[in-house]
């Protein structure tokens, strides 16, 4: 059976839950899906100070689960999904991995590139130039046609679901007539599931991040691990027993 890895880098226990059932779904029983939510930080990432600290924290319970394995001995996870729409510490987890690693942002824009120019529709107003910044990083900015940044935040939006849709779908039409889109992608581990209650009122696929990210994290990655064995290149300190561990030796 094939393992994958999900990480949920808020402390959000609702949201890790719904990882977990959107994900397993998608997959299948043929998958193991385990769904890890973050010890420390935010319950919902909505700023740069929260995405910053997000990505210590999925480094931090990534390290824990790999000493886990290494405990009670068991096979390593066949790859490793980042359950955030915005991939916090994506680059930093795939250098340490030696399985592949992606996120909820990254499989969202794989996927809706093949379908031409695309627009994300999200919530949270400080997202648009983080995720702009991805996109570049990722090598997408020339397919993102613009991001829509809905007010309420995913937390929110999840929190009142029939509201949230007719809002989403609103936004999605919007983005599709002002920029001529082929693809919409409904961005947020919170809005899994609403792609499909908005599709029939949009002209263009609409993508589900969280679905996304469940269709493409088994499969072979662009970038394949670096290393044999997880592993930071870096002497640690400050830090939880578990990323000291997997850290380089301290010189004498």
């Amino acid at each position: 059976m094939r393992r994958l890895l999900v990480i949920n880098p808020n402390t959000s226990p609702r949201v890790s839950a719904l990882l977990q059932h959107h994900v397993q779904a998608a997959v299948g029983p043929q998958v193991a899906v385990h769904t890890a939510t973050a010890r420390f930080g935010a319950p919902y990432i909505a700023c740069e100070a929260s995405y910053a600290v997000a990505a210590h924290a999925l480094l931090d319970v990534w390290a824990h689960h790999m000493t886990q394995l290494t405990a009670q001995p068991g096979p390593l996870p066949d790859a490793v999904l980042i359950g955030c729409f915005g991939d916090p510490g994506l680059m930093a987890l795939r250098e340490s991995s030696p399985v592949p690693v992606t996120g909820l942002a990254e499989a969202s824009f794989i996927e809706a590139a093949r379908h031409g120019r695309y627009a994300i529709v999200t919530g949270g107003g400080r997202w648009g130039p983080m995720l702009q910044r991805l996109a570049a990083a990722l090598g997408q900015a020339s397919l993102l046609a613009g991001i829509h940044t809905v007010a309420p935040t995913g937390a929110q939006l999840a929190a009142d679901p029939e509201a949230a849709r007719s809002l989403l779908a609103r936004a999605c039409r919007d983005v599709v007539q002002r920029w001529g889109v082929q693809a919409v992608i409904l961005g947020g581990a919170g809005l899994a599931g609403m792609a499909a209650a908005v599709q029939p009122q949009v002209d263009v696929p609409v993508i589900d991040s969280v679905l996304a990210g469940a269709h493409i994290a088994l499969r072979a990655q662009p970038s394949p691990p670096e290393r044999r064995a997880a592993g930071f290149d870096v002497a640690w300190s400050g830090v939880s027993a578990e990323m000291a561990a997997l850290g380089v030796a301290k010189a004498d």
